[in-house]
Formats: structure tokens, sequence, C-alpha cells
């Protein structure tokens, strides 16, 4: 277990506080990658930052900056999931640049403008309606904008394989969760008496 940024225990249970109707946490499953995704072909028009004169030439702009710094980050949290994640990170980058290239910029905008809001619609709704709560990016942009691909990843292994990063992360956080929005909750009633 790390310090800070990089507990994951503390950071999954403030992203899991913010995200426990199945409703809602089914809605980030399904768009937050896609707006990780549609970001970096936006980031594909970004100037240059260097050139690598391999595979024909490779351009290092802020889309690859991006995902770099994503997926160290990710490995930095958890090793295996982490890796997942950059791997993730990466074919995410390889698809957006091709697609791009393919759209140019005069149609690849409006295709991102149409993907990111209808993805953060569908967000806003699954905490509006279902979770009742305002999102985490509200209280913290670093979980909204860095660590939700990831942690939406961690909610899909931990349902379909029963994944931990370590023996007794599921249960910590659990009993983090549950402290975290029993405090929303007293909170929430003290400002409504």
């Amino acid at each position: 277990m790390g310090k800070g940024l990089l507990d994951l225990e503390k950071q999954f249970s403030f992203y899991g506080a913010y995200h426990s109707n199945p409703v809602n946490v089914l809605l980030h499953i399904i768009f937050v990658w896609p707006i990780f995704f549609t970001s970096l072909i936006l980031f594909y028009f970004t100037p240059p930052l260097f050139h690598l004169p391999v595979f024909g030439g490779l351009d290092l702009n802020f889309a690859f900056i991006s995902v770099v710094f994503y997926s160290l980050f990710y490995v930095a949290l958890d090793k295996k999931a982490g890796s997942l994640a950059a791997l993730l990170c990466f074919l995410c980058w390889f698809g957006s640049q091709a697609l791009a290239a393919a759209l140019s910029f005069s149609l690849a905008w409006k295709v991102v403008l149409a993907a990111q809001l209808s993805c953060w619609t569908g967000q806003f709704i699954g905490h509006g309606v279902f979770e009742k709560r305002a999102p985490a990016l509200l209280d913290n942009l670093c979980q909204a904008f860095v660590m939700a691909p990831f942690f939406v990843l961690l909610e899909v292994l931990e349902s379909l394989f029963g994944y931990e990063p370590y023996p007794g992360f599921q249960a910590n956080v659990h009993d983090k969760i549950q402290e975290a929005r029993q405090e929303w909750q007293t909170k929430k009633q003290k400002k409504s008496s």
C-alpha cells in the first residue's frame, strides 16, 4: 500500500463512495473508456513534441505523452491490473491515431464532440438519476480524468474474475466506502434539516 496519490485502497474507496449504484457503475464502465479514446483522437492533432525516426516516423504528441503518463501511473498503482490498463491505453492510442488520420480534423472534432457529449451525459444521468450524488469530479478532478479508466477496469476484473491487487483489498475498500457513504449521508441529513 502506497501513500497519497499511489495509495490504491484510499483512491479506489474514494471513487467507490461515489459509485455504489449498480446502474451508475455500469454506465461508467460503458462510457469512461470511450471518453479516453475520443480524447486521444483530438490529441492526435496537437503538434509533435518529438519526432522519432522509427516505424517510418513516429510523432510523439500530447496523445502519446498522455498514454505514457496514464500507463506508468496505472502500473505504479498495481502491477498486474495496471499492466492490463497500460495495454488498453496503448491499444486506444493506436486505434485513435488511425481513426484520427482517416477522419481528418474537420470531421474528427465533430465525432469527438458527439461522443464526449453522449458519454458525459450518460455519466451525469448515472449520478443524478441512479446514484443521487454529484460526481467525484466536483471533489477531485484527478479522479475524474486520470483514475476513472483504471477504476472501471478494476471493477470489471473484480466482478468477473474476483481480482484483488492483494489479499484483503476488496474488504478494506468496502469498509472504507461504507464509512465514507455514511459520512456523506450524515452531512446530507444535516443540510436538509
